[in-house]
């Protein structure tokens, strides 16, 4: 008695450390959870830059200011979740992406449903084989074991292969939606100059490559992700689910029990995961923010590359890099340590306790089951007989149980996939709002740094600045062969007020020379002629597109041939159908004095990177040559010529004139006057006078005013001395009061 007394108390000794040692665990683990932000923030996080001193950073930082992440000028229209907004988006993109029935994508989508179907089907054949070949183990039946493996490695092969397909056709699904929506981007994107309005009329998106590219990849793969992440658990689900309650129905089982057990857990399972679930779809759209300014600043360098160069610049811009990277790092790490926690109760909930449920519906009907209950008047061989089934059902059971856990798993984890999916949604799908809005004229810019030093500056200049957005109640009309400005403000895309009232007009035949000081509106002129600015008030009278040409301080060098520079935009296909060929060509290059370059460079059809490959004044005499190829009614000329000798920039002017173009050129060499016979002079205060130009006359004044410049210049220099000789002689000069 003494000993059984002592092997109890053992054993309830036993189970109580085992109950102490559960509970000193859980206690660990929920200490970690809310200990670890705070030990990770004092060890894991930067901070100290590269060679410098810093600061930690601050929580505002680390959010990202609230137009996007330190400065992008992402606009945030709200946070990115599951809700009516996120379903209309995805909708709207869905049509995009599935624009009817009878399309590549629909064909694409219906295949990949039957193959899910029929992965569906082989995994519930596959569980009832597994199910004969344990029995065949049981009863010890060699000859049905064999036949039975021989049919189980025979279905693998269909097995194997649907299985391929289904990744092979979920790559062609997202390959075939992102080409959907790169081709209805690209044509929105470039339509209406709506990639140049995008990033100089309008603030809100200020990497639309990032969101051209890896956005639409990503959400593109998420949503051929996501349909098969969806479709397969849920087939696997109703399919698997009508298989076992024919299998318990044939044997006398209840399935209400198993059916209360699978519905408790998995609705408690559902709501403890909602419950506890983070907001990956605004944790991931603020990495994705962050992801494009990194790009973007990158990108700065690359481009700017030598001017940062020249002014020793590489400690600031290395500053800006680390703290962007610093910002994207944190970004991470916070989803990562997100992720860990709700991951881990995941699999808890989902992997152990689903298990569990899984062993209580199948043991219930194995145990309660009609079929197995007479078994005990039966004889040995009906007994082992009855055995070998039980443990089929069983077997069968328990694998079906398996998958169907599994499908019920992926199911709750794309919820957290979802959530991601919801942030690239809104991105993609505020993309395409935005470029819609610059295509009809409406445009938003963000608060800038500095604004009120603006303010002040334009007041010294008796200019001003107008609050609020922009309307844009000003009318263009196309003309023939004249441009007429009929009380039109010069107002740059901030708002600011250049010139409040231009009146102009300009007849073939003129020859129009634009002067004033920096900042006056001379270049923003040709932006409203060019149509990339818009007309907010006023009217506007100029040709078609076509009939005006163009041409920058910086001349832009397209990707291509040697050809193609001459003919730009043009293509090879457009020059032919114009009838001009290579010989044309040579006679425009002769025109500039470039012909040897053709030579040099390997002939029309050389392939180089001509921004690098061509001088400055190469490059300036190569734009200057695309007008003698498009010959338009009006040239728009700024600085286009400054870095080109004197003598051979006259005789191109006096080429293009003599091919019946009307200049409008920008310059401030006095050498250009003579070809130009009005004069449009901004005084950099907001007025302007336009007259007809008297070369002769403002030569000679501009000559005068270079000689007093000259004289006045030595002045000082001359007082200074003529001191210094009095205090060596100590006498005065006469010019001394």
């Amino acid at each position: 008695m003494g000993s059984m007394t002592r092997e109890v108390y053992k054993k309830s000794l036993k189970n109580v450390k085992i109950a102490q040692g559960a509970v000193v665990a859980l206690a660990v683990v929920y200490g970690l959870k809310k200990l670890y932000p705070h030990i990770y923030s004092q060890l894991g996080s930067p901070t100290k830059d590269a060679g410098s001193k810093g600061t930690r950073t601050t929580d505002v930082e680390k959010a990202g200011p609230e137009n996007g992440p330190l400065g992008t000028g992402l606009q945030k229209k709200g946070a990115a979740t599951i809700n009516k907004d996120f379903f209309k988006q995805l909708f709207k993109l869905f049509k995009i992406m599935l624009p009817g029935l009878f399309t590549k994508e629909a064909g694409l989508l219906s295949l990949h449903t039957a193959s899910l179907v029929c992965r569906t089907f082989l995994s519930i054949y596959v569980a009832k084989t597994d199910g004969k070949i344990v029995r065949s183990i049981v009863k010890r039946d060699m000859k049905s074991f064999a036949a039975l493996l021989a049919q189980w490695l025979a279905i693998a092969v269909p097995a194997t292969f649907i299985n391929s397909a289904l990744r092979f056709l979920e790559n062609k699904l997202s390959l075939a939606f992102r080409t959907r929506l790169v081709s209805h981007a690209y044509s929105l994107y470039f339509d209406q100059q709506t990639y140049y309005r995008v990033t100089n009329l309008d603030g809100r998106l200020s990497n639309p490559d990032q969101c051209l590219t890896e956005d639409l990849t990503i959400f593109a793969h998420s949503v051929a992700h996501l349909y098969s992440q969806l479709t397969k658990p849920l087939l696997d689900i109703v399919l698997i689910t009508l298989t076992l309650a024919n299998m318990a129905a044939r044997k006398g089982a209840s399935s209400r029990i198993p059916s209360l057990i699978s519905g408790t857990t998995i609705f408690f399972t559902g709501q403890i995961l909602r419950a506890v679930s983070p907001k990956f779809g605004k944790l991931v759209a603020e990495e994705a923010h962050r992801k494009g300014y990194l790009r973007y600043v990158h990108s700065r360098i690359i481009t700017d590359a030598e001017e940062i160069a020249f002014y020793g610049g590489h400690q600031v811009e290395l500053t800006l890099l680390q703290k962007s990277y610093r910002a994207l790092a944190e970004q991470m790490n916070l989803i990562f340590r997100k992720r860990l926690w709700y991951i881990m109760l995941e699999q808890f909930l989902m992997k152990y306790v689903w298990s569990a449920a899984g062993l209580l519906m199948v043991a219930v009907p194995a145990m309660t089951a009609a079929a197995y209950q007479n078994e005990d008047n039966a004889s040995e061989l009906e007994r082992n007989e009855a055995i070998s089934e039980r443990t089929q059902d069983f077997t069968t059971s328990r694998k079906l149980l398996f998958d169907s856990a599994d499908a019920m798993e992926r199911l709750f984890s794309s919820y957290k996939e979802i959530t991601e999916l919801a942030g690239y949604t809104t991105r993609v799908s505020e993309m395409f709002d935005v470029f819609e809005d610059v295509r009809q004229g409406k445009y938003q810019r963000t608060a800038v740094a500095g604004e009120g030093e603006g303010k002040r500056q334009l007041a010294v200049k008796g200019l001003q600045r107008i609050e609020g957005p922009l309307r844009i109640e000003g009318v263009v009309t196309e003309t023939r062969d004249s441009i007429i400005l009929k009380d039109l403000p010069i107002i740059t895309p901030t708002g600011d007020v250049v010139v409040a009232c231009l009146n102009l007009t300009m007849e073939p035949g003129m020859h129009v020379l634009i002067t004033g000081p920096n900042g006056c509106g001379k270049s923003s002129l040709f932006r409203i002629l060019g149509g990339l600015w818009p007309v907010y008030k006023g009217n506007v009278y100029k040709p078609k597109p076509d009939r005006m040409f163009y041409i920058p301080q910086r001349p832009y060098m397209s990707i291509g041939t040697l050809r193609d520079q001459v003919i730009y935009p043009d293509t090879l296909d457009n020059m032919r159908s114009k009838g001009v060929t290579d010989a044309d060509l040579m006679d425009i290059l002769g025109i500039v004095h470039l012909q040897q370059i053709v030579q040099r460079e390997g002939g029309w059809g050389a392939v180089s990177d001509w921004k690098d490959v061509l001088s400055g004044g190469e490059k300036q005499r190569m734009g200057m040559a695309r007008i003698f190829y498009h010959r338009p009614k009006f040239a728009l000329l700024d600085e286009c010529t400054s870095a080109v000798s004197i003598d051979v920039e006259g005789k191109i002017f006096q080429e293009a004139k003599d091919a019946g173009i009307a200049l409008l050129t920008i310059t401030h060499r006095p050498s250009l006057w003579k070809y130009h016979t009005h004069l449009l002079q901004f005084d950099g205060e907001g007025g302007w006078r336009f007259e007809e130009l008297d070369t002769s006359t403002r030569l000679s004044l501009n000559e005068e005013k270079q000689k007093l410049e000259s004289q006045l210049a030595g002045v000082p220099k001359m007082q200074q001395r003529l001191n210094e000789l009095c205090e060596i002689l100590g006498e005065d000069s006469v010019l001394k009061d």
